[in-house]
């Protein structure tokens, strides 16, 4: 099974009040095991970044304008992702960015949803831990995923973070050993 595990980085909370994506990080697991392909573009959100976005990712507007448009990006992302499920935390914020980016393309398809499967870490933690913490961070301590290097956020580190916590959160990555049968790390 071929799972992408996504995180956008926005220039604010609200796609229906001009809002963008500004960068996108995919991290791919294939049997639960995390391979080499990875997919991570900047883009430039053609608008600035609210200040309170800017304190969340760091991302300034000098380093976007020279970034290319979505339009730009758009195939090499959905050549990356189509027909995987994609893990996202939170799924319904970023498929709402990544859905209104796709509606400002002609030619393509305005919803996520028709071409990838969505899990959503959040709803999965909730149904584990009812009542508790739920974001990435309380999940990642948790389940002693390392964030200690991590300063500010950004859409392919916390792409890694997540695939680390859901791979705990969910049974932990299967490996192989030496006489051939299963074993959990």
């Amino acid at each position: 099974m071929r799972q992408i595990v996504l995180d956008t980085e926005t220039t604010g909370l609200e796609p229906e009040a001009g809002h963008r994506i500004i960068e996108i990080g995919c991290i791919e697991l294939v049997n639960r095991r995390v391979t080499q392909n990875s997919f991570h573009r900047y883009i430039n959100p053609e608008r600035a970044v609210d200040q309170g976005a800017l304190e969340v990712h760091g991302i300034a507007d000098d380093f976007l304008v020279l970034q290319p448009l979505f339009a730009e990006i758009a195939d090499d992302f959905l050549e990356f992702i189509d027909g995987a499920q994609l893990v996202i935390h939170n799924a319904d914020f970023d498929v709402s960015f990544i859905n209104h980016e796709f509606a400002r393309i002609d030619n393509l398809s305005a919803d996520i949803r028709a071409r990838c499967e969505i899990l959503d870490t959040l709803a999965v933690a909730r149904r584990l831990h009812p009542g508790q913490r739920n974001n990435l961070d309380a999940l990642a301590k948790r389940y002693e995923v390392d964030i200690s290097k991590r300063e500010l956020h950004g859409a392919l580190l916390d792409a890694q973070i997540l695939a680390d916590v859901y791979l705990a959160m969910t049974g932990g990555q299967a490996d192989l050993s030496l006489d051939g049968q299963a074993e959990e790390v």
